[in-house]
């Protein structure tokens, strides 16, 4: 369906001339702090991810033996974060819609800050464990209410480039892991990685809550305000708030699991569901976990090296996709690129842009919580994968959900590039 079959249900009082001056005017500049200030909770996620790869090795052969790990320990210990994640997911799924994007963000510091300084006061295994799963646990709300706060933040014309701004902070998280890794020690490690979070919540106190959140608890003021502080002095903000509004206006009911049989929500949460269980199934987080023992098994000369180069490449076309998303289109690169490229940024992206707004928590939640229990699933099992198909079968075999995974792509993923977060919500409807 195109823009202009949309434009008669959305935009009752404007046209295409009108909505093209508005989006010419637009100065960024302050989207682009909130969105700055927001993001360092994916980099913070980023660091809990890349963090088990340098630190197993040393906690493997360390001296101390009631910190020293063996394999089945270890595996607990790259995995345990999942979970703590897909328990985040639930946290954030209700707690978005109950408080607010800004405050759940805010609150992610706590869990990261205390996972990482319990690991750092460490005096047995248990110990260890549970700081990996307080970082999952701020990593799962993280990577619901980011990808959310920079949805309802940004405007069509960058809202690609922004969304895709969270996973490249992830893989820069990891890369920044990966290199600490390389001269510091394992605690010290932790001391770093507990840095991004506490800027964070430093930064997002001078930062504002979304205009859509405030339009759906009837703060219209605020909204506007809102507004006129993220697009600038030269547009008329009012224009834009009218058309969130009307949105709001139209789901001014509380959202009942009843409705999942309709289409318009159906839909949507079952392609951002079947999205994160593919992006999971790929086994980049098997890579990721435990990058410098996959080195270390085929014989790298320097397995620390090897595994910074790996998130180098993450960062680099990353980046690339955050610079292309809004030229390129999402499916393009879904369905064409490597994981960098494609299946690591768009998937969070596309989940902030479909969900209706008053269904957004619960569904946004859904998916963390397929994402990260299928993160566990593949991150857990890939050491038993290993020793009974080898390397070779396991390969093989996250290439095959790869290939569905494009195939899927092709046929059920909407192209969401340039249209308003109405927009893509009308088309749901059109097509129920």
């Amino acid at each position: 369906m195109s823009t202009e079959e949309y434009r008669p249900l959305l935009e009752p009082d404007g046209d295409a001339q009108k909505e093209q001056q508005y989006f010419n005017n637009v100065c960024n500049r302050n989207l682009y702090l909130a969105t700055f200030a927001a993001v360092l909770g994916p980099l913070s996620f980023g660091f809990v991810l890349g963090y088990s790869s340098p630190a197993i090795p040393e906690l493997e052969a360390n001296s101390n033996p009631y910190l020293k790990l063996d394999t089945t320990q270890a595996s607990w210990f790259g995995s345990l974060v999942t979970i703590g994640a897909a328990v985040g997911g639930i946290i954030g799924g209700w707690i978005v819609d109950k408080i607010g994007r800004k405050p759940s963000l805010m609150i992610c510091a706590f869990p990261y800050v205390s996972g990482f300084m319990m690991i750092i006061a460490a005096q047995n295994v248990w110990m260890l464990y549970g700081g990996r799963v307080l970082t999952g646990l701020a990593s799962g709300v993280t990577s619901l209410v980011v990808p959310v706060y920079i949805s309802e933040t940004a405007h069509p014309k960058v809202r690609g480039l922004l969304g895709s701004s969270v996973q490249l902070m992830v893989v820069t998280g990891i890369m920044g892991a990966y290199v600490g890794g390389m001269v510091l020690p394992w605690y010290w490690l932790a001391v770093v990685s507990s840095l991004p979070p506490t800027i964070m919540v430093a930064l997002m106190c001078f930062m504002p809550e979304t205009p859509r959140y405030l339009l759906s608890v009837n703060k219209c003021a605020e909204a506007l305000q809102v507004l006129a502080w993220l697009r600038g002095p030269e547009v008329d903000s009012e224009w834009e708030c009218r058309q969130i509004e009307a949105s709001c206006d139209e789901q001014d009911t509380k959202f009942s699991l009843s409705e999942l049989k309709n289409p318009a929500i159906y839909k949507p949460v079952l392609i951002g569901i079947f999205l994160m269980l593919f992006q999971q199934l790929s086994g980049i987080n098997a890579v990721m976990f435990y990058a410098e023992t996959i080195f270390e098994q085929a014989n790298f000369e320097n397995s620390s090296e090897g595994t910074v180069i790996v998130g180098g490449v993450q960062v680099v076309f990353t980046a690339v996709a955050a610079l292309i998303m809004d030229k390129a289109g999402r499916k393009l690169l879904l369905a064409i690129s490597g994981f960098a490229l494609g299946c690591g940024p768009i998937p969070w992206l596309v989940m902030s842009e479909i969900f209706p707004v008053r269904a957004r928590g619960l569904a946004s939640g859904a998916c963390v919580i397929a994402n990260w229990l299928t993160a566990f699933l593949v991150t857990k099992e890939f050491q038993d994968l290993v020793e009974n198909i080898t390397q070779y079968g396991t390969f093989w075999l996250f290439s095959s959900f790869c290939f569905m995974n494009l195939l899927f792509t092709i046929f059920f993923v909407p192209e969401t590039k340039g249209k308003t977060l109405e927009q893509i919500e009308a088309h749901f409807k059109a097509t129920a």
